[in-house]
């Protein structure tokens, strides 16, 4: 070894510059998810992987199940607040404040106010994106929510989640005192 550091590599010309709108923009996908919708900013395919940007929008009463993963994931609450159970602990977590998931650790997330929340997610490396895009529902908007599902769907869509969860390497955990 020479001990001296690698170069920065060329610029990779096939790569191009991701804006995300999603206000404006009608390509985003907007994707409906446990009462949520989120809304894919930036896909692995625009980063070459290494990582995907999700906005939020979590109702009053939103947020997922208890859950863990082998990625990173860090949220940054953007509007209104969600309390964050992170390994058996919970805190609040208000607009402006950001918080990291380690890898592999038990979370959750809700919206325990009476207004929504919108959040930002970065997951490293990238694929989430596409689990939730397989079980989740097409919605219009980042702010529409998706339409309730019939315990027949529900039924589906849980049977979905847990049968594509560990191809991407996320374990969805029994809720808190169900065991």
């Amino acid at each position: 070894m020479s001990g001296q550091p690698a170069p920065v590599p060329p610029d990779d010309l096939s790569r191009r510059l991701t804006v995300a709108r999603p206000d404006e923009d009608q390509t985003l996908p907007h994707i409906g998810l446990v009462g949520d919708t989120y809304t894919i900013l930036v896909a692995g395919q625009d980063t070459d992987g290494k990582y995907t940007l999700i906005d939020m929008h979590v109702p009053p009463g939103g947020g997922p199940p208890p859950h863990r993963h082998d990625f990173e994931e860090m949220f940054t609450v953007l509007d209104g607040e969600v309390r964050v159970t992170f390994r058996g602990q919970t805190i609040t977590a208000r607009a402006g404040e950001t918080i990291n998931v380690p890898a592999n650790a038990p979370h959750s997330f809700t919206n325990a106010t009476g207004t929504p929340s919108r959040l930002l997610c970065l997951c490293a490396p990238a694929g989430q994106e596409e689990f939730f895009t397989l079980v989740g529902q097409p919605v219009t908007t980042r702010t529409e929510a998706p339409p309730p599902l019939s315990p027949d769907a529900q039924a589906a869509f849980i049977a979905r989640s847990q049968s594509l969860a560990p191809q991407f390497q996320t374990e969805l955990l029994p809720p808190p005192g169900s065991e």
